[in-house]
């Protein structure tokens, strides 16, 4: 019997259209703020905007998302010359509802919770900026993680067993292992005896650590970065427990978006403020992902258009099932 389960109260796709309830998991959040440092008089965006609200959804536990943005929110409020806080959210869903609301200015996304963004507020959110990565990497992989001393070689080895995915809106942990596995025939509804949504990457592969799921979609950068290894080195799990049986195609890497009705002033501050982040505040942007990105670098709309055709391409998909 093919049945679909969700870990840690992840929220479905559909619920993007149902404001109400992702007002609720929007509010679901904890919160870091710092106040501005800037010695600059206060512009007109900066009284207008005397707080500005910036969201991550967790790839890990919520604390440590906390502890890695500290710096670097600090750096901001700088910069800016007006306090940012930091909402962390359960999932991308309700990052893209506080977007549509107004109640977001600032968000990093996956490219896929971006490119659904971006459909939903009908072009509300533009892309300003994205990671530079320390190895020189352009992206993210999906990749299918099975434990090292199973059987599995290939995901045709899996057929009838345990699926993790990340969140339906997820790009590395969802979309893109869902339209890999289309150009494969797979169906994963019907390959699959379960397939579980785990609620964050982490949980994702401590799931098939545990014996939960039989394999797991993740992301896997380069042999220096990948999921596997980041909670390796927080001594969550060792690197070796696992084997990656199946590469999807690149996915860009992750944005950063503001709300497209800011005055342009303050976008352009925003966007500076990023750039520049790397040569004012290094040990800000090192804190961020343990040295794995050396910064950020411009990002414009063309650059994440493949990720809107792959979200169209998987809503198709949802539209048979429904």
């Amino acid at each position: 019997m093919n049945r679909r389960f969700f870990l840690g109260g992840a929220a479905a796709a559909a619920v993007i259209a149902n404001a109400e309830a992702l007002a609720q998991a929007s509010s679901k959040t904890d919160s870091i703020e710092d106040k501005p440092a800037s010695k600059e008089p206060p512009g007109k965006w900066q009284v207008q905007f005397p707080e500005l609200v910036m969201a991550a959804a967790p790839v890990e536990n919520s604390t440590g998302v906390s502890d890695r943005y500290a710096p670097f929110v600090a750096y901001l409020s700088r910069e800016l010359g007006t306090k940012v806080s930091l909402r962390i959210v359960n999932d991308y869903a309700a990052i893209v509802e506080g977007q549509r609301s107004g109640n977001i200015h600032i968000a990093h996304y996956g490219p896929s919770s971006y490119a659904r963004a971006w459909l939903v507020t009908n072009g509300g959110v533009e892309v300003f900026a994205t990671f530079l990565a320390a190895d020189g990497s352009q992206g993210l992989y999906p990749v299918l993680f099975v434990r090292s001393d199973s059987p599995y070689k290939a995901i045709a080895d899996l057929k009838g067993k345990n699926l993790c995915l990340v969140d339906p809106n997820s790009t590395t942990g969802n979309d893109g292992p869902r339209f890999s596995m289309d150009k494969l025939g797979i169906n994963p509804e019907e390959f699959f005896t379960r397939v579980v949504y785990a609620g964050s990457h982490e949980n994702a592969l401590i799931a098939v650590r545990q014996g939960t799921c039989d394999g797991a979609y993740s992301w896997w950068s380069s042999e220096q970065d990948s999921m596997a290894l980041r909670m390796a080195k927080q001594g969550v799990l060792r690197a070796d427990e696992f084997r990656i049986i199946e590469r999807a195609d690149i996915i860009p890497t992750p944005p950063f978006a503001v709300l497209t009705s800011l005055p342009e002033g303050l976008k352009a501050a925003i966007r500076k403020a990023f750039l520049d982040a790397q040569e004012k505040d290094g040990a800000a942007v090192n804190r961020l992902w343990g040295g794995q990105y050396v910064g950020f670098k411009a990002a414009t709309q063309q650059d994440y258009q493949s990720s809107i055709e792959l979200l169209r391409f998987v809503d198709r998909l949802r539209r048979r099932h429904t």
